[in-house]
């Protein structure tokens, strides 16, 4: 999986631990915070040190593991944020944040894919959408184009990989607790409005995304494809 080094990755880390499969880590920062966890629940966790911003270097370091030891699922969660009007937005946070959310994602699907076809073996693929794959939000504009990019690029992967055995789902979180959404947790008013209009009237945690990434990762969801798992606390609803 991808960003497993905090927040939701975290959170799936110790999700797919505590139902006894072993977490693969890709990254660039520190998952040692993770993987003291992870192991502290009886798990395992293997760190490898790559930039999810280089497709390119990312798809050889899954290539290299899919070679040694075929993965039984794949979990693209490594996202990141640009806030700024957009009238105002630059090309480089436009590229960055589109480098990681969709472009990196996508080939990474695509490598693990070909892996299972070439094997013959089944797979699963878990994408981390948002609400703004549905919404346009405020000041996100690369945020909401990439996930709403994500979105599509799964109901596609599902579409041309369901016949051949491969689950290709997404989940799409709310507002969550994490770097993220710090931001507006520190905004009173804006902090307020969200959780008014959240029916479960909380922030998410981080560990009921990692319950829902399990479901999809295991034979429960065996006949979903191109599925769509909103984890909003009932905000989609409202």
């Amino acid at each position: 999986m991808t960003g497993a080094n905090t927040g939701i990755g975290q959170g799936i880390a110790l999700a797919i631990a505590r139902a006894g499969g072993t977490v693969i880590g890709i990254g660039r920062s520190s998952m040692e915070e993770t993987a003291g966890l992870v192991e502290g629940q009886g798990g395992t966790f293997v760190a490898v040190k790559g930039d999810i911003a280089d497709s390119k270097a990312s798809v050889a370091l899954l290539e290299e593991m899919m070679a040694e030891a075929p993965l039984d699922g794949l979990v693209n969660n490594a996202g990141i944020i640009r806030r700024a009007d957009a009238v105002d937005f630059t090309e480089e946070d436009w590229d960055q944040v589109m480098d990681v959310n969709l472009r990196s994602l996508f080939f990474l699907c695509q490598a693990y894919g070909r892996s299972c076809m070439a094997r013959g073996r089944a797979g699963r693929i878990v994408n981390i959408a948002s609400l703004l794959s549905f919404q346009g939000g405020i000041r996100v504009s690369s945020y909401t184009a990439s996930k709403h990019g994500v979105l599509g690029i799964t109901r596609l992967l599902a579409n041309e990989w369901a016949a051949k055995g491969i689950n290709v789902n997404v989940i799409a979180p709310g507002y969550i607790e994490t770097n993220n959404t710090e931001a507006l947790r520190n905004d009173p008013d804006r902090s307020r409005a969200i959780l008014d209009r959240i029916p479960a009237g909380r922030w998410g945690e981080a560990r009921d995304i990692g319950d829902a990434a399990v479901f999809l990762l295991s034979e429960a969801s065996r006949y979903m494809h191109g599925a769509v798992l909103p984890v909003d606390g009932g905000w989609l609803a409202r």
